[in-house]
């Protein structure tokens, strides 16, 4: 994610800035004419874990390449629970109605500065996919394969809840996966 180089406040450049905060010396990006700073929390993150028919969905983003599948995931909003949330998510993209909701896990993922909360979500309508999605996929349980970050944990921690040794792509697959999100 890039930095931000102004001031919301006042327009001047960022500059890397240490003060003394609760926890010791902390370097943020701050402005040095107002002092204001840019704290560059995580951004949270909704998945699903979409159960649908006895099968898990896995979608592909209209922006990546025909071979990509991956959990249904979207931003929080503002005013609202990450359950209201996830099922807002899935209905936008699938058009699919929650009928039942778990939370699997949180999982960090800092390589994009986000907080993933991940949830099993049972599913029931006919999938109408969003213009952000291009297609999807029904795996059964023992055919579905993790790749090694926050929502392929969280598929991982799933997996294992029932019953299942979850599978990971091998290394080649999962460098071709990380070259289509990069």
């Amino acid at each position: 994610m890039k930095e931000p180089r102004f001031c919301s406040d006042c327009a001047t450049p960022l500059q890397w800035i240490e003060h003394i905060e609760d926890g010791g010396p902390k370097s943020r990006l701050r402005c040095p004419a107002c002092g204001f700073t840019h704290w560059n929390n995580p951004t949270p993150v909704l998945a699903a874990i979409i159960e649908y028919r006895g099968q898990v969905l896995l979608a592909r983003n209209a922006a990546w390449p025909a071979q990509m599948y991956a959990l249904v995931t979207g931003f929080m909003e503002a005013g609202e629970t990450p359950q209201a949330g996830i099922m807002r998510e899935v209905k936008e993209e699938t058009r699919l109605d929650t009928i039942a909701l778990d939370l699997v896990g949180v999982y960090d993922f800092q390589r994009m500065n986000q907080i993933i909360i991940a949830y099993h979500v049972v599913a029931q309508g006919q999938v109408r996919l969003s213009p952000e999605l291009a297609a999807y996929r029904l795996y059964d349980l023992p055919d579905l394969k993790c790749w090694p970050a926050g929502t392929g944990y969280a598929l991982a921690d799933w997996l294992r809840s029932r019953g299942h040794a979850p599978r990971f792509f091998t290394e080649a697959e999962n460098q071709a996966r990380q070259r289509v999100l990069d």
